[in-house]
């Protein structure tokens, strides 16, 4: 019986995850030409995704979340640098130690960037409200990316005051 029931679980979790891979792959186009009106590699909303103006971070700990080498870190950072999106600056606890932040300008293109990609496609607009909530709540309970939900980073900012 307990097999049958993993067996079951698996079948469904596959479909599932074929049809959420399916939906992602069909409105790839959109998300293109978001970043292609922003004039943003997928790489630079990545790196835009992981940065913040408030706390930086070290090169190592990007390489690590992105899991690349320090090389292509760099390489990254070094295209938002350019563009005046984001910019090193020593540590204040050791100065040997480079710390990535967001510029203002970062920080607008980020806000604008997740505005973009975050605006739910038409055809999740399609569905009904009882099956977004089901839809929602199911993904909630799934890892997330770089990017808080917009509550859940307000919440942060909170307890981060607070501390």
């Amino acid at each position: 019986m307990a097999d049958r029931a993993r067996s079951r679980k698996a079948a469904v979790a596959a479909e599932a995850w074929r049809r959420i891979f399916d939906f992602i792959a069909t409105t790839a186009d959109q998300r293109d030409r978001v970043l292609e009106r922003l004039d943003l590699t997928p790489g630079d909303a990545r790196t835009l995704g992981s940065l913040n103006q408030d706390e930086g971070r070290t090169m190592r700990a990007l390489a690590r979340e992105w899991r690349c080498d320090a090389s292509t870190a760099t390489w990254l950072v070094d295209r938002l640098e350019r563009r005046g999106f984001a910019k090193r600056g020593s540590s204040p606890e050791d100065r040997r130690v480079k710390l990535v932040t967001l510029t203002p300008r970062g920080a607008k293109t980020q806000a604008r960037l997740r505005a973009a990609l975050f605006a739910p496609p038409p055809e999740l607009l399609s569905l009904e409200v009882a099956d977004l909530v089901a839809l929602r709540d199911a993904a909630a309970k799934l890892p997330s990316g770089p990017w808080p939900a917009p509550r859940a980073a307000a919440e942060l900012q909170r307890v981060k005051r607070r501390s």
